[in-house]
């Protein structure tokens, strides 16, 4: 299960290494709350996260669809930033 790891306000997530697996919850302006991210599936090609409208609008909804994906590809730590 991946760390939940919240930024303060203006701070960024921690730059990765371009092997190195991401998720990261951003809110937007209009309240609602994406999320997106990259990883490694199991025969070693890289993946690419983006969250569906369905998951957008709270953080709760897109903060489990992210912890689904992160389950799913071993990503150790999704980054929430709460504020735009």
């Amino acid at each position: 299960m991946a760390a939940i790891i919240y930024l303060s306000p203006g701070e960024q997530m921690p730059a990765r290494g371009e092997d190195e697996p991401w998720l990261i919850v951003e809110a937007s302006e209009d309240g609602r709350f994406f999320g997106s991210g990259a990883a490694c599936n199991r025969s070693g090609e890289w993946v690419g996260y983006g969250s569906l409208p369905e998951n957008d609008g709270a953080l709760a909804d897109a903060l489990a669809a992210a912890k689904r994906w992160a389950d799913r590809y071993s990503v150790p730590v999704i980054w929430v930033q709460t504020t735009p």
